[in-house]
């Protein structure tokens, strides 16, 4: 069974910095990435490993939010900081698995709220 876990959310004053972990278990996962969704809003990329360690980061977190990956624990974080009030968001991890062949497919996480008050 294929599992995509995200921990670390929280609340967190503008300006302050937040850790968040995704884990993934039951596959091989080639890509991983983060994207969140504020209320009202459609989910959007934040930042995601593009292939084997190259990343992409969207323009509003370039620069402040880091993508980092423990291949060997299937295991990705995204270190957040100078948070902004309009960053309060529901964040999810996607994982891409490449393993068995009947669990091959993009699964997705319930998600950690983050909320960053002003």
């Amino acid at each position: 069974q294929v599992q995509v876990v995200e921990f670390g959310g929280g609340l967190v004053q503008a300006g302050g910095s937040l850790r968040l972990s995704c884990a993934a278990s039951g596959s091989i996962f080639s890509r991983m990435g983060w994207h969140r969704q504020a209320p009202g809003k459609q989910r959007e990329l934040v930042a995601r490993f593009t292939s084997g360690s190259e990343t992409y980061y969207a323009d509003a977190v370039n620069g402040r939010f880091t993508i980092t990956k423990d291949s060997a624990k299937s295991t990705m974080y995204l270190e957040m900081n100078n948070l902004k009030p309009e960053e309060t968001a529901i964040y999810y991890c996607d994982a891409v698995a490449v393993g068995t062949l009947s669990r091959r497919g993009t699964y997705w996480g319930k998600g950690t709220q983050v909320i960053v008050s002003s």
